[in-house]
């Protein structure tokens, strides 16, 4: 027992012997140039530096490598590494890695270690627009394996323009069919104001997303969704302006027959009339319609309120139409052929004052002509 914390102290070193050496860097001041979304062969600078944290008695451990990447094409990698402040310029390396040995960067740690780098470049061509690799940092250990904690990514989109282009053309096909839609409407007398305003809206921010320059790509792409969702706002206001003015013609037979159900109402002698309960039964169902395409309205189901507007006139007409048939046969008076109906009139004196008038001028008429083909034979 007593040669124990011996052999636990002799494990403990051993492991610590086993732990490979590990080192911590850090990309600092990094400017891409130009910065946000790219076009296919654009001229890209970016520049940055590395610097070292050692963990270890090293700047870097001596078995791994410092690996920057590229997506760019024909790109130069200019470095200098900094040592205490004196700096050590390399020779300037093409292609898209740049691989730096353990062996080169590794120092004692009581150095201060910084490694200065410029990466010139073109953005690649792409067939659609996505997003590539401007500049990776990676530790690559003894054994071929990425340090994931170390990793160090830039991205950035490289846009074709042609899909700007296309979405364009998309939204401006659009717009052109809400614009049909509104003359169609406007003829039918419908007010169209309000999808006007979207159909404005909305071809403002096309114009908008066609002048951006594609390093605004993505600021582009947002006017144009911007632009549908206004085309698509402009579609339901004409279907709700549309509902609306269906249901306002669908109004006016009520109004009619309301008109008329007053007047029977109003007179002693119509007031019970027999068909006057069929007519307000029917008045009644047109306006239950009118009730139900109003629900339909509030709950945006707009071609059933069309459709329940279009019952309401129907039934609304219906009523109307027997009404003033009705109505028509309780004014229509007794006449005389040959000579213009007379009106009737309350108990119907004066309806017989007007036909004994009648008759009697007839018969003055009569013996008149008698009595002038008498003067002419004597």
């Amino acid at each position: 027992m007593k040669g124990l914390p011996k052999l636990i102290a002799l494990a403990v070193i051993a492991t610590l012997l086993c732990i490979p050496a590990v080192s911590a860097f850090t990309v600092e001041g990094m400017t891409i140039n130009p910065s946000g979304s790219l076009t296919p062969n654009t001229a890209v600078t970016v520049s940055f530096k590395v610097g070292f944290s050692a963990s270890s008695d090293l700047t870097f451990p001596e078995g791994s490598d410092l690996v920057m990447t590229t997506d760019l094409t024909n790109p130069k990698w200019t470095y200098t590494i900094i040592l205490d402040d004196v700096e050590n310029p390399r020779e300037p390396v093409g292609g898209k890695t740049l691989d730096l040995s353990g062996f080169e960067l590794s120092y004692q740690s009581s150095v201060e270690e910084i490694i200065k780098v410029t990466l010139e470049g073109n953005a690649p061509s792409v067939d659609t627009t996505t997003e590539k690799i401007v500049l990776s940092v990676k530790e690559i250990d003894s054994n071929g394996n990425t340090v994931a904690s170390s990793a160090v990514e830039k991205k950035a989109l490289v846009v074709n323009t042609g899909d700007v282009t296309k979405v364009v053309s998309e939204k401006n096909t659009n717009l052109q069919s809400l614009q049909s839609h509104i003359d169609e409407k406007s003829a039918m007398g419908i007010d169209t104001s309000a999808a006007e305003s979207y159909y404005n809206d909305a071809q403002s921010k096309i114009s908008t997303a066609s002048s951006r320059p594609a390093t605004q790509y993505t600021e582009a792409l947002n006017d144009l969704t911007a632009s549908q969702a206004s085309i698509d706002a402009g579609e339901v206001a004409l279907e709700l302006a549309w509902a609306e003015s269906e249901v306002a013609n669908a109004r006016i037979p009520i109004s009619n027959v309301d008109g008329i159900i007053a007047w029977f109402k109003g007179n002693q002698s119509t007031a019970n009339d027999a068909q006057l309960s069929a007519i307000i039964a029917k008045r009644e169902v047109a306006v239950n319609y009118i009730s139900n395409a109003e629900d339909a309205i509030n709950s945006g189901s707009y071609e059933q309120a069309r459709t329940k507007a279009a019952d309401a006139f129907s039934k609304g007409n219906e009523s109307y139409t027997e009404a003033l048939a009705r109505q028509k046969q309780l004014t229509s008076g007794w006449q005389l052929p040959g000579l213009p109906s007379l009106p009737k009139l309350p108990g119907g004196i004066f309806l017989i004052i007007g036909v004994i008038v009648v008759v009697l001028v007839v018969v003055g008429v009569i013996i008149y002509r008698k009595r002038s083909r008498w003067d002419e034979l004597g």
